[in-house]
C-alpha cells in the first residue's frame, strides 16, 4: 500500500519546496505542480508533491492514518 502524507508549504524556489508534516520540515520535488505558494496544502509521496489539497482533506487524510497506526 502507498502512503501520501499532508503537508504544509513553507517555502518554493525553482521546483523544490521546503514542508512542514507534522513538525517535521523537509524539501521535496514541486516540480509536478503549478503556482504552488507559501501555505498552500500538498500531498506528499515518496519525495514528491503530486497533489495541492484543502485543509479539509489534510484533516481527513490525518484521520485515517490514526485510524490505521490505532492512535485514535
Amino acid at each position: 500500500m502507498c502512503v501520501g502524507l499532508s503537508a504544509r508549504v513553507l517555502s518554493v524556489k525553482d521546483d523544490t519546496a521546503v514542508i512542514d508534516a507534522s513538525g517535521a520540515r523537509r524539501e521535496v520535488n514541486a516540480a509536478l505542480l503549478d503556482e504552488l505558494e507559501p501555505g498552500d496544502m500538498i500531498m506528499v509521496h515518496a519525495g514528491i508533491a503530486i497533489a495541492k489539497i484543502t485543509d479539509d482533506d489534510a484533516h481527513e487524510a490525518e484521520s485515517v492514518l490514526e485510524t490505521i497506526d490505532g492512535n485514535d
